[in-house]
């Protein structure tokens, strides 16, 4: 399992209950795994996908996610294909094809694809030996997203009755547990309950006044800093956007009354560190995977404290140093009063009201912030003082005696940054899919410039120390060469050594050499069995390197070709998504991404942008 751990996904040890999850999974049991956001509940079932032998099926109910999921797992190497709404039926046909083949380790799908006799028919074709239904709490009536087509989820144990089942949630009472139990047919599942605590979370409460001034202050202290700034309607986010906007702080408003593709490219923008602040209601959050949101804002108090809990896990995701801030005012409650005076039900009424009073009681409290919400949820906190509040340390102590910050060169950290970026618009992905902002620090703390040395860094596992190694050490090289710094030793020896690193790379040679010696996509990917998806990328991560094969011999229509060419041109990027918005779905991924190799062999250097140099 740790071999695993760290061959895939580039960590050396497990969080709590992840290695107790995976040994039950892999004992071919059921499970449920009540964990909250930033856990790492998505590791225990990616993992035992790894391990058996056959196809694991996840069920996830929002496509940004699934995507932004299926990115980073590719990125690591894994075999992995999602199929949802937003794809064509060539490309789902292709999808289904690797499926069929074996291919594929993981298949994520949206619930509704379960509606479709035809689908569910494939579905029982295939050697599944693994079912995770993520965000579990969405079959409950009493969960607090609740969606119809995750009922549909009853027929997986009526088509796989012997494939062991493991349910996700980061939050469900007893009675949507219970709920998830029921409808699923979970036969005598092991429930896995984590800690409500978030370490790494720091928790404020401000008073509301001159609020905007004391707001902008606090943004203004790390400007590179992702945050998310929640506010009670829709009217008060564009209002508050546009006076940060004004400010000169990169903001932009998100709420469910814009239109669809305006929210889709805030929250494209947002992911992929072009907008630094989103101010929204609460109709966001829920699909973002971004794992460095530095702080999460409540510019209004929150109707629940389970609300606030939920949001507040938004940040810090990646288990780096975040803040959580509440601006207070009692007369914000006033604000929730007079729709709860518009519910008809005395008795839905009188609980509301209780549960907008907990988070008064919250906002009003002196006693520590994490205690009170430990406490909330059925949990004791211990320790007499968390060190991490406005209560147990006040804030003019905070500032003389920093929120355990980790000791790593800033500059170098942003050259690193600045670097992942590029790389993640060539490919068409959000930055954390390249690294996180963890790895980058363990990169600026023990400056890493070989090969071996870069295995060990924080997140690098065999895939990403093939493809990145080598361009990040030579960013280190350089800096450590202009400031005379010396590499830093672990005390820990990596299982990667450079006799295993250079094998490594003879994948992209092999295909290399296919090229040069005049054969198709497709017949390289028949040759090697691999995906067509998995070629593609070996001959961008060539172009990349300056290792240009020949790709004059590859058919592709000349007309098409033009099309995505000027789409290209007039996003102005190297990015997918933008030019798939130009010309429709009519256009898949792969064939842009196909195009793209092609007009890239075309311009004499490639750079972030996608007009000529």
């Amino acid at each position: 399992m740790l071999a695993t751990l760290k061959k895939y996904f580039g960590y050396d040890s497990f969080r709590p209950l992840q290695a107790d999850i995976i040994n039950h999974v892999m004992q071919c049991q059921d499970a449920l795994v009540l964990m909250p956001t930033g856990g790492g509940k998505s590791l225990c079932f990616q993992l035992p996908a790894l391990l058996f032998d056959g196809l694991t099926i996840v069920i996830s109910p929002l496509i940004s996610l699934m995507k932004d999921q299926v990115d980073a797992l590719q990125a690591n190497g894994i075999p992995v294909a999602f199929v949802n709404s937003t794809l064509d039926q060539d490309t789902i046909v292709d999808i289904q094809s690797q499926a069929e083949a074996g291919q594929l380790k993981i298949l994520y799908l949206a619930p509704e694809r379960l509606a479709l006799a035809n689908f569910r028919t494939w579905i029982a074709s295939l050697h599944v030996v693994l079912i995770a239904i993520d965000e579990a709490h969405c079959i409950s009536e009493w969960g607090h997203d609740f969606r119809p087509d995750y009922r549909l989820l009853h027929t997986l144990r009526q088509d796989f009755p012997g494939v062991p089942m493991i349910a996700l949630t980061a939050t469900a009472t007893t009675r949507v547990r219970q709920d998830i139990v029921t409808h699923l047919h979970l036969h005598q599942p092991r429930s896995f309950i984590s800690s409500f605590n978030r370490p790494n979370l720091s928790y404020s409460v401000i008073p509301k006044r001159k609020a905007f001034a004391a707001l902008v202050n606090i943004l203004r202290q790390d400007q590179s800093a992702s945050t998310i700034i929640y506010c009670f309607s829709r009217k008060d986010t564009e209002q508050l956007a546009n006076k940060l906007r004004q400010a000169g702080l990169s903001a932009q408003p998100y709420h469910a009354g814009l239109d669809h593709d305006t929210r889709h490219r805030t929250q494209e923008q947002f992911i992929r560190d072009e907008v630094r602040i989103i101010v929204a209601t609460i109709a966001f959050g829920m699909g973002i995977d971004k794992p460095d949101v530095r702080m999460v804002i409540h510019y209004d108090l929150p109707k629940s404290v389970e609300g606030y809990y939920q949001e507040t896990g938004r940040a810090g995701r990646d288990g780096l140093p975040s803040q959580c801030i509440l601006f207070y005012t009692y007369g914000d409650t006033m604000k929730h009063r007079f729709f709860i005076r518009q519910i008809e039900d005395p008795q839905e009424q009188q609980h509301v009201e209780q549960k907008l009073m907990q988070m008064v009681n919250y906002a009003d409290g002196k006693i520590c912030r994490r205690k009170f919400l430990l406490q909330y949820f059925g949990e004791t906190w211990k320790g007499p003082n968390c060190n991490n509040c406005d209560v147990c340390v006040p804030p003019t102590v905070q500032a003389d005696e920093p929120a355990s910050a980790p000791i790593f060169d800033h500059d170098l950290f942003e050259q690193l940054r600045q670097l992942r970026k590029r790389l993640a618009d060539a490919r068409g992905v959000p930055p954390f899919v390249i690294f996180g902002d963890r790895s980058l620090q363990d990169m600026a703390t023990y400056f890493p410039q070989s090969q071996s040395a870069f295995a060990q860094v924080n997140g690098v596992g065999r895939n990403k120390l093939a493809e990145f190694g080598p361009i990040f050490t030579a960013v280190i090289k350089r800096y450590a060469a202009q400031k005379g710094i010396a590499e830093k030793k672990r005390l820990q020896e990596n299982i990667y050594h450079d006799a295993k690193v250079s094998l490594i790379g003879t994948t992209y040679e092999t295909t290399h050499d296919l090229l040069n010696q005049g054969l198709a996509i497709s017949d390289i990917a028949k040759q090697r069995n691999l995906a067509l998806s998995t070629i593609t990328s070996h001959i961008e991560r060539l172009q990349q390197s300056g290792l240009n094969p020949r790709v004059e011999h590859l058919q592709f229509d000349s007309q098409r070709l033009e099309k995505i060419r000027r789409a290209f041109q007039q996003s102005g990027q190297w990015n997918l998504t933008p030019v798939r918005n130009i010309l429709g779905e009519q256009f898949s991924f792969d064939e842009l991404r196909i195009a793209r190799i092609f007009i890239r062999a075309e311009q004499p250097a490639t750079g972030s942008k996608a007009t000529t140099q």
